[in-house]
């Protein structure tokens, strides 16, 4: 499996994430990252060594650099890769963590009654394709 990018696990049936990875995948504009749900395969079998649950779909996961980062720690790093003007909301960092992880759990806990649920992940755009590493579990949407 080709690590050499930044990876980003997200669940593959929640809205808010779909729609996030859609957002991501229009604004970095150097293309550096690559995704995959923490439904898929390749979660299974990357994030487990480092003490994470795929299947407890609770925060997404950036792999980055041989690390794992989760809720807004991933979220300020995937940012920052991004580039760009979203590159300087990585400051956010200098609010405490516990604070920020609190707002994570908040909207995390809540993401499908606030913005609902898919029956199958989604299917990306032809030309967003490559970036997604994980196969199309049967009967995605």
């Amino acid at each position: 499996m080709d690590t050499s990018h930044p990876i980003l696990f997200f669940d593959g049936v929640c809205n808010l994430c779909n729609g996030s990875i859609q957002f991501i995948l229009k604004h970095d504009h150097r293309g550096e990252l690559r995704f995959a749900s923490l439904q898929s395969d390749v979660a299974k079998e990357l994030l487990p060594p480092f003490g994470i649950d795929p299947d407890a779909l609770n925060t997404v996961v950036l792999y980055h650099n041989g690390q794992v980062y989760t809720q807004s720690n991933a979220v300020l790093r995937t940012l920052k890769l991004m580039g760009g003007a979203w590159s300087y909301l990585y400051g956010l960092g200098l609010v405490p963590q516990e604070l920020r992880n609190l707002v994570y759990e908040i909207i995390s806990d809540n993401r499908y009654a606030w913005f609902g649920k898919q029956e199958a992940c989604m299917l990306p755009r032809p030309e967003w394709e490559p970036r997604f590493l994980d196969e199309r579990p049967a009967g995605a949407a």
